[in-house]
């Protein structure tokens, strides 16, 4: 089983890793090298040091009475070696010019050898060390116990050096999220944007970069605003324009003698003239948002919108109160209802208007019929401009395609949303959301 190393997915998370092997390699080679410096220095400083004692031990041991010089012993003892007045302990016999012959030999050599003829053993066991022999000028032995060792590492040395990489990381932390924090924000925006509502802009101050990038991000959100109200504007004028040659020949239409082909003339007529309408709806349906907001009883409202359908003998029930006064485009939300409410009559002969309040303080309105409903593959697409359920080019069953695609531009235009689902039992559901 081999285990497979993944690259992080998030530039946070690359830079992190980055940073935090960087730092812990540093840390380690400054350590690395921090001891080496440390480990030369002792070592040179305690070869000084032994040269020195070592001389100064075996003179006064070697001036001392024979019968006094047990007591010093004690007194001359160090951390890496002391005296013994015997013959020491049985070994392997070392030279000091020896490939690995340990490096105070040398050092304990130059200090007594030229006073004193001296042997050095190796003594073997768990923890091996080399003695040195000696004799005093009355003739007692002297054996000096070397017990070599590493200076030991302070105790404080890893926990200011643990200290430190943490000081370290925290740092790096901080800078990953002072750089991601930009990228991050155009991110949002860019999720968020939307040239059909009022443009978000970023905010243009910070380091140089990011400024740029917020004035570029500004820059081009008013290109595509500038450039869809352009293209909307250019289908409006087209729309409003073909509506003089059509109204002009309806108009001869109606001078003709009655036929066949003057009806197919006439519906044909009518069916252009519809489709422009709709056309200059959906141009102005993508600036909704330019009629001024009122506060707006929104259960008058409703029952006012229903009341309209009843008089005219449509099936339209409202539901529910919402006992809410809202900040809203009138105008704008009553065309969203309509084409929502003509949608439903025209599928299933009724409809009905369901009012509540949500926890959240939102306000939901739903359409809901028993008609067919729609299937699940297209209930994205039916949003979409001239797109049609209905495959029959026939005008009066499948509309113009304009209806759903007006009512969600005027719905986001208005701060709301549209979404469209299926109903238990049949039928549909369009439920509009709005701010509470």
């Amino acid at each position: 089983m081999t285990l497979a190393l993944h690259w992080p997915r998030t530039l946070a998370s690359r830079l992190s890793l980055i940073f935090l092997i960087g730092l812990i390699l540093a840390q380690a080679l400054s350590f690395g090298a921090q001891y080496y410096e440390r480990y030369e220095s002792s070592k040179n400083t305690m070869l000084g040091n032994l040269e020195t004692d070592v001389s100064t031990s075996v003179a006064i041991l070697d001036r001392l009475p024979a019968d006094e010089r047990a007591g010093w012993l004690q007194q001359l003892e160090r951390r890496n070696y002391s005296y013994l007045l015997n013959e020491g302990s049985p070994g392997t016999p070392i030279r000091s010019d020896m490939p690995d012959a340990p490096i105070a030999l040398a050092s304990i050599k130059d200090a007594i050898g030229h006073d004193y003829p001296m042997t050095f053993t190796d003594i073997p066991g768990p923890k091996k060390h080399f003695q040195v022999h000696l004799n005093l000028a009355d003739g007692s032995p002297l054996t000096i116990d070397v017990r070599p060792a590493m200076v030991p590492l302070s105790p404080w040395l890893p926990i200011v050096l643990l200290g430190q990489l943490a000081l370290m990381l925290a740092c790096s932390w901080l800078a990953v999220r002072i750089a991601i924090r930009p990228l991050t924000r155009l991110a949002g925006a860019v999720e968020t944007l939307d040239p059909n509502a009022h443009p978000v802009l970023l905010d243009e101050k910070g380091p140089t970069e990011v400024a740029h990038a917020a004035k570029a991000f500004n820059s081009m959100q008013a290109r595509i605003a500038a450039y869809l109200k352009e293209r909307m504007q250019l289908l409006a004028a087209i729309s409003h324009d073909l509506q003089t040659p059509i109204t002009r020949m309806k108009l001869r239409a109606e001078f003709m003698d009655d036929s066949s082909e003057k009806d197919k003339l006439w519906n044909d007529l009518g069916e252009m003239e519809h489709l422009v309408r709709e056309g200059v709806a959906y141009a102005r349906s993508i600036h909704g948002a330019t009629e001024e907001s009122r506060r707006t009883d929104l259960d008058s409202f409703l029952d006012s919108l229903v009341f309209d359908y009843q008089d005219v003998g449509k099936d339209v029930q409202l539901t529910g109160k919402s006992a809410a006064v809202i900040d809203t485009r009138p105008h704008a939300l009553r065309r969203v209802l309509v084409n929502l409410t003509d949608n439903a009559l025209k599928f299933a002969g009724a409809a009905e208007l369901r009012v509540e309040k949500q926890a959240n303080g939102n306000l939901s309105i739903k359409i809901l019929d028993r008609g067919p409903g729609i299937a699940e593959e297209e209930l994205k697409q039916v949003m979409e401009p001239f797109y049609r359920v209905e495959n029959s080019r026939n005008r009066s069953t499948g509309g113009t395609g304009l209806g759903l695609a007006i009512a969600q531009q005027l719905a986001i235009a208005i701060g709301g949303s549209l979404t469209l689902s299926n109903r238990e039992g049949g039928g549909l559901c369009a439920e509009l959301k709005l701010p509470g």
